[in-house]
């Protein structure tokens, strides 16, 4: 396919607005949300993330596979998704009057609910885009524009929010959902068809991926950083309100993260063009950690100086977001399996995904809970702090160090 114009990225890539919305108070606002309006404990929302968090990530592999079967008929598995995430949506951020047991159990449901049609529409969204183009060139295009459109997604679902709280942002999604869904179903391009989905996979085609030495490397550089990602996203909220003091300004410091995000993509898909996807991504890291690290030192009421963290650190995750799924697409075409087998990659890709959020869950908020951390009690901010900064730095160095030396050089 010859040069993707900016309708035709647009037209795919604003699908990923809506699904933005679902990650952001899935992995930011869930833990707060459940503990203060539903009275659980962080140790039991802990565990109820990584129960869900597991379980679907043991799903998307067999997703990829149900996808792939389909032979590159993406649009109709994001079809079959949005009525899963629109019901699984408003449930999870609008749970009945239950006792603790029941509220639990509703927890679960409505989180899988929400789970399963999030894992459908990004594997068939994500595989789409995958295979528009193997040009080196345009991968950074095109997941570029889809994940600045996420970001918006992110921006807006803090903005709304923080300025009229759940049931406005439900309506928003809805809203953004069916406009996202109805423009990629309708006026996106669809990708071509090649050999690698002559056949329909068998169930084997799930670990095809990882006889792959390429990918097997790059999706242990995605746990890795995925980890150090996932940790800060889940304790967000507690250091905005417990460490700085600053909880009224957490959807600002959201905002201006996210949104910094948003205006570095460029620059990204620039550096990648220039230097390749995977020394990009590798300076991200490294910006990543050389400004996060700061945060472990700051106390009550340090807006300005956490902004300034949130901008540079915002700017840093612009490459998280932009480069892995190009790096992904040059990994599934160096190993000849473009045009069709993409969901199988994606389906392990989001299993990993998956897997790092329940890590981040079912390690960080019961740790931090057997320190001696109680939301809103005023103890065990050291150990928050330290939790919240210094942990995902050294994580995000050892993701940085793994990357490059990651056979990735003909991908």
């Amino acid at each position: 396919m010859s040069r993707l114009s900016l309708p035709m990225l647009l037209s795919y890539g604003l699908f990923g607005l809506p699904l933005a919305m679902v990650a952001l108070p899935i992995y930011v606002y869930l833990p707060q949300f459940y503990s203060g309006r539903a009275g659980l404990s962080l140790a039991l929302i802990g565990a109820v993330l990584l129960a869900a968090r597991v379980a679907a990530a043991f799903i998307d592999p067999l997703l990829g596979w149900w996808i792939e079967r389909g032979q590159g008929a993406y649009a109709r598995y994001v079809a079959l998704s949005l009525p899963l995430l629109l019901a699984g949506f408003v449930a999870l951020f609008h749970p009945p009057l239950l006792g603790s047991l029941a509220t639990m159990g509703w927890f679960l449901g409505a989180l899988m609910l929400v789970y399963v049609g999030f894992s459908i529409a990004t594997i068939a969204h994500q595989s789409w885009g995958a295979a528009l183009t193997q040009a080196p060139a345009e991968r950074a295009r095109v997941t570029g524009v889809r994940e600045a459109c996420g970001l918006v997604g992110v921006v807006l679902a803090a903005a709304v929010t923080g300025k009229a709280g759940y049931d406005a942002l439900s309506v928003a999604f809805a809203i953004a959902l069916a406009l996202g869904g109805a423009l990629l179903l309708a006026r996106a391009a669809r990708p071509a068809i090649g050999k690698a989905s002559a056949a329909r996979p068998d169930w084997r085609a799930m670990t095809a991926p990882f006889r792959e030495a390429p990918f097997r490397a790059l999706f242990a550089v995605l746990i890795v950083n995925g980890v150090a990602s996932a940790i800060p996203a889940t304790l967000f909220l507690f250091f905005a309100a417990d460490r700085l003091q600053l909880g009224d300004m957490a959807g600002l410091f959201l905002i201006l993260y996210f949104g910094a995000a948003a205006a570095s993509m460029p620059l990204w898909i620039a550096a990648a063009a220039r230097f390749g996807e995977a020394r990009a991504w590798a300076a991200g890291m490294l910006l990543a950690a050389a400004v996060f690290v700061w945060a472990f030192g700051l106390g009550a009421g340090a807006s300005i100086a956490f902004g300034v963290i949130c901008l540079l650190s915002g700017l840093a995750l612009g490459a998280d977001l932009a480069l892995p799924p190009a790096l992904l697409a040059g990994v599934i075409g160096a190993a000849g399996h473009a045009g069709g087998r993409e969901a199988a990659y994606f389906g392990v890709w989001n299993w990993g995904v998956q897997m790092t959020l329940a890590l981040a869950a079912g390690i960080a908020l019961p740790l931090l809970a057997w320190l001696g951390y109680v939301p809103g009690a005023g103890g065990g901010s050291s150990a928050l702090a330290a939790a919240y900064a210094l942990l995902p730095c050294a994580l995000k160095l050892l993701a940085a160090a793994m990357l490059w030396r990651a056979p990735l050089r003909h991908c």
